[in-house]
């Protein structure tokens, strides 16, 4: 395989929402993972036709897409809420360690400043500060999750 094959594989892993790819091939092999929740597939296949499958998940992506069309409404009312947004990628925690006590819980006011959460990137634990005064309405990350770049984390009611 040349690195173009490896780059459109990695993209269609991506893509695809597979969570895991091997390829053996004579004296060459590869495996590919991502942080997706795991869809099986048989995967004993050339590059050349594993590609191909790429219409299956394509077809599992409206479904999603008429999924969100439908929780529109409730995203809605949340409009008069500000998002505290993840500023990095990397795993979402609500306190410091597993015996402390949540940085913000929903009900809580925050001041400007105020530490909220500790995404942890690389091994080092960054501390998220709100950019915004007002009341914790809703945590929209689980405990231990991975975030991504600019996902929201909370919503807040400004005072």
């Amino acid at each position: 395989m040349d690195i173009k094959q490896i780059q459109e594989l990695i993209k269609f892993v991506s893509r695809s929402g597979v969570n895991e790819v091997a390829i053996e091939q004579e004296n060459f092999k590869i495996t590919i993972k991502t942080n997706q929740a795991p869809v099986y597939v048989n995967a004993a296949l050339p590059a050349s036709v594993a590609a191909q499958p790429a219409a299956v998940p394509a077809a599992a992506v409206p479904q999603a897409a008429e999924t969100k069309a439908a929780s529109t409404p409730a995203a809605e009312d949340t409009s008069k809420y500000i998002t505290i947004k993840s500023p990095m990628i990397g795993t979402f925690y609500r306190s410091s360690s597993p015996d402390k006590p949540s940085f913000a819980n929903v009900g809580d006011e925050v001041a400007v400043g105020k530490v909220v959460c500790i995404i942890e990137a690389m091994k080092l634990f960054n501390e998220i500060e709100s950019e915004v005064a007002g009341r914790i309405v809703k945590v929209l990350v689980d405990n231990a999750s991975p975030v991504e770049y600019d996902q929201p984390l909370f919503l807040v009611e400004p005072i």
